[in-house]
């Protein structure tokens, strides 16, 4: 079922889970503070519960909350490529629980430039959490239908729009060095 960003924001306040396009590929989230929908998520993709998660949102404000910032100039660094398909690897602050960080001290956060996301997270009103809307280890789902159809009555919908044209999954950095990591 296709849902326009109004709907998506309804079914992810409500817990659900729902399917989005990005930059690259399709997204798979939800409310980062509902723990059973982070869970579902897991469940639905098989991942493992340390792989950790991204969070996506339309501004850096939708984001500060989860990451605890002690060096200013990481601050510079991350916000000299938003908004952006650049993710960073920063400190996560206590609002972060095991199952969005991997059981590590960092999160993963991107401030996307993607119109949908934009106005998705907007709906929202908050950050989302993103990964690839697949079974772990097997290619992301290349279309809403394909989407639809491996993931059936377990999500609330796919929202309608275009994938962003990058052809790889976006950039990630650690925000404290700098390096690339992927």
């Amino acid at each position: 079922m296709l849902l326009s960003c109004d709907a998506a924001a309804l079914a992810v306040k409500e817990g659900d889970v729902i399917a989005y396009p990005t930059e690259a590929i399709y997204g798979l989230g939800c409310d980062p503070l509902n723990q059973s929908a982070i869970e579902k998520i897991l469940q639905l993709k098989s991942r493992a519960s340390n792989k950790g998660l991204i969070l996506i949102a339309s501004q850096w404000q939708q984001l500060e909350a989860f990451v605890e910032l002690s060096d200013p100039n990481m601050l510079e660094r991350v916000r000299s490529s938003w908004p952006g398909p650049v993710t960073w690897i920063m400190p996560a602050s206590s609002l972060c629980t095991e199952l969005l960080t991997g059981n590590r001290p960092t999160i993963a956060v991107r401030v996307s430039s993607h119109s949908v996301v934009q106005k998705l997270c907007n709906a929202c009103g908050c950050a989302l959490v993103s990964t690839s809307a697949n079974i772990s280890g097997e290619a992301p789902l290349p279309t809403a239908e394909e989407i639809a159809r491996v993931f059936a009555s377990n999500i609330a919908g796919v929202v309608a729009g275009e994938l962003g044209g990058l052809k790889n999954a976006t950039s990630i950095f650690d925000a404290s060095s700098g390096v690339q990591l992927r």
